[in-house]
């Protein structure tokens, strides 16, 4: 006589809790050396980054930047106070933490889990931003809020593309030259200094979250 349950194994998609990655690209800067143009003088960007894989729709991101920044008032059509031009460059260096939330379950395995290769998603969080240049450094709370792409090369490498808008809430990071120059109070919307990433980055997954699962029919 044959049992009434068999216990067997099943074997599925393997899903991987972590993320460990590293990309370059570009950087743009708003602030009172350009008021218009985000990329009219663009710099460099170089970010290495670990995420928390919670489902195939949420992730947390942790990300490291290394970049640099420019800005010259000579080629904006304000005229500077006492008709004075200033030229910057700054390097930066910035850590965060990242939600993101995929447009699409992303991932590869079953049909029935109906997982994509490829998916845009949303990205926002909190960062704090250091930066030095022209015998200055200082530091300061950022809020990065952006867009991306993810495509799955394969089970466990991904290729992304990621551009970020990000608030400082300073008015500094274009050098103290350039700290409020026109005498007006910083508010949350108004004479603070903005800049961007624009990053191509290549990761890998790993830490397996369950190879086999047991089911009893």
């Amino acid at each position: 006589m044959m049992p009434a349950a068999v216990a067997a194994p099943a074997y599925g998609q393997e899903d991987y809790r972590f993320e460990f990655g590293a990309g370059i690209g570009m950087t743009g800067y708003l602030g009172d050396a350009n008021s218009s143009n985000l990329w009219r003088n663009p710099g460099v960007d170089g970010e290495v980054l670990f995420r928390y894989i919670v489902n195939p729709r949420i992730a947390f991101k942790t990300n490291a930047y290394l970049g640099t920044l420019r800005g010259n008032t000579a080629q904006m059509t304000n005229v500077m106070p006492d008709g004075q031009d200033f030229k910057f460059s700054t390097t930066f260096y910035e850590i965060g933490e990242l939600a993101e939330f995929n447009f699409f379950p992303f991932g590869v395995g079953e049909s029935y889990r109906k997982l994509v290769k490829l998916t845009p998603y949303i990205a926002g969080g909190l960062s704090v931003t250091g930066w030095s240049g022209g015998g200055h450094s200082s530091a300061a709370l950022t809020i990065p809020l952006g867009v991306g792409v993810k495509y799955k090369l394969s089970e466990r490498v991904n290729l992304g593309l990621e551009f970020l808008m990000k608030k400082t809430f300073t008015d500094k990071l274009d050098g103290p030259e350039l700290a409020d120059p026109y005498g007006i109070k910083s508010s949350f919307m108004s004479n603070t200094d903005w800049y961007s990433t624009t990053t191509v980055s290549v990761t890998y997954e790993f830490s397996r979250r369950c190879a086999t699962c047991h089911y009893k029919d």
